[in-house]
This record gives C-alpha cells, sequence and structure tokens, in this order.
C-alpha cells in the first residue's frame, strides 16, 4: 500500500564536504543514491527533490528524477517541504 510522498530536502552548501549531493563515487550522485533508496519504500507513492539550486535540480532530472525549485535563503531542509 502506497501512502506517503517522500520529499528530499537537498542543498548545495554543504561545508565539510564542499558539493557532497553531487560526487560521483561510484557512478552516480549521492542524490540519486538517496533518490532511488527512497523510491524503494514500501509505502512511498512519489519522490521529490526540494532543491535550493539549479544544478541540483538538472542533476535529478538527469537520472529522470522529480524535482522542486524551493527558495534558497530557506534557514534549513525542514523549510524547504
Amino acid at each position: 500500500m502506497s501512502v506517503a510522498q517522500i520529499i528530499i530536502p537537498a542543498r548545495l552548501a554543504s561545508t565539510r564536504l564542499p558539493r557532497k549531493l553531487l560526487l560521483r563515487e561510484t557512478g552516480k550522485t549521492l542524490i540519486q543514491h538517496a533518490y532511488e533508496a527512497a523510491g524503494r519504500s514500501a509505502l512511498a507513492s512519489g519522490v521529490c527533490v526540494a532543491a535550493d539550486c539549479d544544478e541540483i535540480a538538472d542533476a535529478v532530472r538527469a537520472f529522470g528524477g522529480r524535482v522542486e525549485l524551493t527558495d534558497p535563503a530557506a534557514p534549513s531542509g525542514t523549510d524547504r517541504v
């Protein structure tokens, strides 16, 4: 039974590991791994990335994912959702 939309808040401004969501150590970006894992949930009726910039949005679209641009000034990921 699918009952939940999964929204993954994503921003590019990480400080300890810059641009970590776009790293491709395994051939896929970290955001793609997160998106695919969320999509495997038995409860997920859909997955969407809430991105703060075009670069993340473009990366998500490149693998066929759904993405919505959010306000880059949002103080936290929860505020993006």
